[in-house]
């Protein structure tokens, strides 16, 4: 999933952006031996993500806090139901409750997203993967929300695989001469996948001997001639114009994999909220 220490160094910057030399809010009116609870509660329903993150927020914070989960990661959750309880020094749940709360309403946001699609083919045989259109220094924590909801990762950044698109086309002088390049360039264990706009270009792209064909805003009946040019000879990608109006309807053509952009770059955070119902003396 990620390494711990690579995490908690995020947490640590972006606590420093958030807390600075402290909550002066909490410092100047809650004593700093006042203990309590703090309550995540759901206030809209959805599939639930970022638990261990919202954890290690708290635990940065104040190794001294307490965190219990009250449902499991990936669980689906009702609006009003709690999901974590905190107990420990008041002045470090406040702390650390709006970076924690932002953490996992944007991971559950594309968790219960990504379950959606996941749910609009179900029965296909294709399956749903992000895209690296993720907000700057969460791409990690982003694509994992994607698993916890249902769907896949593609390609992590640009250095794990070879994607040649339709300006690398251009810059290359055409889809054989990119294909034949890079594969000269890099080690066997990597794959190659191209963009195509056209059955022509999917025929290219077969003849290149490309592992991964993309189908780029094609419609469903390009669609179909492509799955049935490429004959099982390379994956099939399709991408763009995908919602989840169209998603099944493209997933019916016969493609393996459908990439969603919307999964994260435009996702909206579910609400999640904590309230310090409890004090402890």
């Amino acid at each position: 999933m990620w390494s711990k220490r690579e995490l908690q160094r995020k947490i640590e910057d972006w606590l420093s952006e958030d807390v600075g030399a402290g909550d002066i809010t909490s410092m100047s009116t809650i004593p700093e031996s006042e203990e309590g609870v703090g309550i995540m509660y759901a206030k809209e329903s959805g599939v639930l993500a970022g638990l261990p993150v919202a954890e290690l927020v708290f635990e940065v914070i104040d190794p001294a806090l307490a965190f219990k989960a009250l449902v499991a990661e990936g669980s689906r959750i009702a609006k009003g139901e709690a999901i974590v309880e905190v107990s420990g020094s008041v002045r470090s749940i406040l702390a650390g409750e709006r970076l924690a709360l932002n953490l996992l309403q944007r991971l559950s946001g594309i968790a219960t997203l990504t379950s959606e699609y996941a749910a609009a083919i179900a029965g296909t045989h294709a399956r749903v993967v992000d895209t690296r259109k993720t907000t700057p220094g969460l791409r990690m924590l982003e694509k994992y929300a994607v698993r916890v909801g249902g769907g896949h990762n593609h390609r992590f950044a640009l250095y794990d695989a070879v994607m040649i698109k339709d300006n690398h086309i251009k810059g290359a002088g055409g889809i054989t001469r990119a294909v034949t390049s890079a594969r000269a360039a890099i080690p066997h264990t990597m794959k190659i996948e191209v963009e195509t706009e056209s059955l022509a270009e999917v025929e290219e792209a077969l003849q290149a001997g490309a592992d991964i064909i993309m189908l780029d805003n094609m419609p469903t009946d390009m669609m179909r001639e492509a799955v049935s040019l490429i004959a099982g000879k390379a994956v099939v990608e399709a991408s763009g114009g995908v919602n989840l109006s169209t998603i099944r309807a493209i997933a019916e053509t016969g493609v393996d994999v459908i990439s969603v952009g919307a999964l994260t770059h435009s996702v909206r955070a579910l609400d999640i909220s904590l309230d310090l119902n409890q004090r402890k003396r």
